[in-house]
């Protein structure tokens, strides 16, 4: 199959271009940015070598289906849809901060308290907790945005001290995360999901508006257990039934691989890949609701451009 690892065009009007790990960032003009989700996968920080069918366009839709269904409660720099792997929108200052929310004791959080640990981010974790657990209340525990390598865990007094985000425009944020948490979590409960955890990110327009960018409720950005079946597989203490990229770092965990130095990132089979990306389709289909239709993926990349040049040109 064919996938989008890069994009090579240049638009009109463009003044720079960021390469995420995911996305690419296109500034133009007129405080546009032109998003183009990839189909790279990234775990434990680092780019896998094969792209996945379907990603960006998957993680691109769920995005845009989420914006519209939080909109009402946090403003968002998104402004159209011209592809299906692309967004484009109000061009932000992003804050250096991810904030991260936890519903329940999954991922990162649980293998710090298998360690022993019983803050993360400044933030207590109750004692006697299992694995994949709820919390009494959703924590946030922010982290730092890297430009390469690891993001780091970091406290909201950290944030605040080193003046990575002023505290008035701190406590907005951790305002707006509690919110799309809250509404996330009951768009996931309505269809038969449970949203464990999430990131958002934030920026501010030239006005000074504080709004949502980049993604949001993808499987990127989200895990995802199914509601049915949660509480006895927690009493049994088996492993949760869940729809995120968490069985992704769990294949690579098991094939010796966690972004460490010196670790080589194991090869992935086609049938492998295919596994992968039919994944992320039944997420799509389930956090969204709808069906999912197969963009022509034969030009991917002269595709991308003629969308995004169209769209420009009527705007």
């Amino acid at each position: 199959m064919n996938t989008l690892l890069a994009s090579s065009f240049s638009l009109p009007g463009q003044q720079s271009k960021y390469i995420g790990k995911v996305r690419e960032v296109i500034s133009l003009d007129n405080d546009l940015l032109v998003m183009i989700a990839t189909d790279k996968l990234s775990a434990f920080d680092v780019v896998m070598p094969k792209g996945i069918p379907y990603k960006g366009q998957i993680l691109n839709q769920i995005a845009t289906h989420m914006m519209d269904a939080t909109k009402d409660i946090v403003p968002n720099w998104l402004e159209a849809t011209p592809d299906p792997s692309v967004a484009i929108g109000k061009k932000c200052d992003p804050f250096k901060v991810e904030m991260v929310i936890r519903g329940y004791l999954s991922g990162h959080a649980a293998r710090e308290y298998k360690l022993g640990k019983r803050l993360i981010c400044g933030v207590s974790m109750p004692d006697g907790m299992k694995e994949n657990d709820r919390f009494p209340e959703p924590i946030i525990t922010p982290a730092t945005k890297a430009e390469e390598g690891h993001d780091e865990d970091i406290s909201r007094e950290e944030i605040i001290k080193q003046g990575i985000v002023s505290e008035a425009d701190y406590m907005v944020l951790e305002e707006y995360t509690k919110a799309l948490f809250e509404r996330g979590t009951k768009l996931a409960a309505d269809k038969g999901l449970i949203l464990v955890d999430t990131k958002y990110e934030f920026g501010k327009t030239s006005e000074g508006t504080i709004v949502l960018i980049d993604e949001i409720h993808t499987p990127d950005s989200s895990r995802y257990f199914y509601q049915e079946g949660y509480e006895e597989r927690q009493a049994k203490g088996e492993n949760q039934k869940q729809l995120s990229k968490e069985f992704v770092r769990q294949w690579l965990i098991t094939n010796g691989f966690q972004g460490l130095d010196g670790q080589q990132i194991p090869e992935m089979s086609d049938e492998y890949i295919k596994e992968v990306s039919d994944r992320y389709i039944e997420l799509y289909e389930h956090i969204t609701g709808k069906e999912f239709i197969k963009a022509d993926v034969s030009t991917i990349e002269d595709r991308i451009e003629t969308n995004i040049l169209t769209y420009l040109e009527n705007r």
